[in-house]
């Protein structure tokens, strides 16, 4: 086990430095320059700019301080807001980020798995059939269709929940609420399927033979082997629904990292762009981390160690 994580480290910091150099490569590929926009009659303004954020610099001198901004984490200033940093930016921004994303999961995770389990119960049921309905609209509608939806029934004619910003609780269940439908509703087929397939196993009837009650049963010996699938899409699902956020942040006027994210790709401000780009991809990647190391200890019967030559 010890030798399969430090293999799945190296790889996971291999993929960030990935991901930082073609950041890198396609900022700098985009012709022009961040002060087009500002381009004034005097040159030695513009040159001195470009001087104090080493834009006047060959590419692979511009590439090592980048590297070195990554190292130290300090991206350093804001192009278009020369008086705050990156980092205070990441700072003001991701929790908001990450309260979102983290509450999204939650929610999706939780009634997913409880809306899958009590379906497989009642198979062929009311409730399954119910749940599975659900389920396919959850799917099919994408979530900043899903959020406009909401904010125009449940806010403005019906005028239960606020619409917008993020200053209260009730400001979180719109935007979570788009955005834990459709994780929520993969969530709920897979384990539905996955625990119908369980609950014919062998040792599912011997529990049941032996007279165990049938939420023992469920929660000690079904429940957690039907979860095997849907830990395995936990990862692709995360990375999913925090980089989804950028767009309900802005459906819904959230003062979180996709605010700054779309700003600095409009104003072309390569610290912002390449500093939150490098910060969120090294957050997914390290939560990919994790979610493979707990699915080896999720399963005893899983030897990773064994299986380096597979991985």
């Amino acid at each position: 086990m010890l030798k399969y994580t430090l293999k799945r480290f190296v790889m996971m910091i291999a993929t960030i430095l990935i991901i930082a150099t073609l950041t890198f490569v396609l900022m700098h590929s985009i012709p022009g320059s961040p002060f087009n926009e500002e381009r004034t009659t005097n040159e030695a303004i513009q040159q001195n700019l470009e001087r104090f954020y080493k834009l006047d610099q060959p590419l692979p001198v511009q590439y090592a301080y980048y590297l070195k901004s990554i190292v130290t984490f300090d991206f350093g200033p804001s192009i278009k807001k020369p008086n705050e940093s990156v980092n205070e930016l990441l700072a003001r921004g991701f929790p908001i980020s990450f309260e979102l994303g983290m509450t999204t999961i939650l929610v999706a995770v939780i009634s997913g798995i409880l809306l899958g389990t009590f379906a497989a119960l009642r198979h062929n049921g009311v409730i399954d059939y119910a749940a599975m309905t659900f389920a396919v609209f959850g799917i099919s509608i994408p979530n900043f269709v899903l959020a406009t939806l909401l904010i125009q029934k449940l806010a403005v004619d019906w005028n239960i929940l606020p619409p917008a910003t993020w200053s209260s609780p009730l400001h979180m269940i719109l935007p979570v609420a788009a955005l834990a439908t459709g994780p929520m509703a993969i969530i709920a087929r897979l384990t539905r399927s996955s625990m119908l397939e369980v609950l014919t196993q062998d040792y599912i009837k011997m529990a049941r033979a032996k007279g165990l009650s049938p939420f023992r049963i469920i929660a000690r010996h079904a429940l957690r082997n039907a979860l095997m699938p849907v830990v395995t899409i936990m990862g692709t699902m995360l990375a999913g629904i925090l980089t989804g956020t950028f767009v309900i942040e802005k459906i819904f006027a959230i003062p979180g990292m996709g605010k700054y994210f779309v700003e600095s790709i409009n104003n072309r401000d390569y610290p912002v762009i390449m500093g939150t780009t490098v910060f969120y991809s090294s957050f997914l990647v390290f939560m990919l981390f994790l979610v493979d190391i707990v699915y080896g200890f999720l399963d005893p019967r899983i030897k990773l160690h064994k299986k380096e030559g597979e991985a």
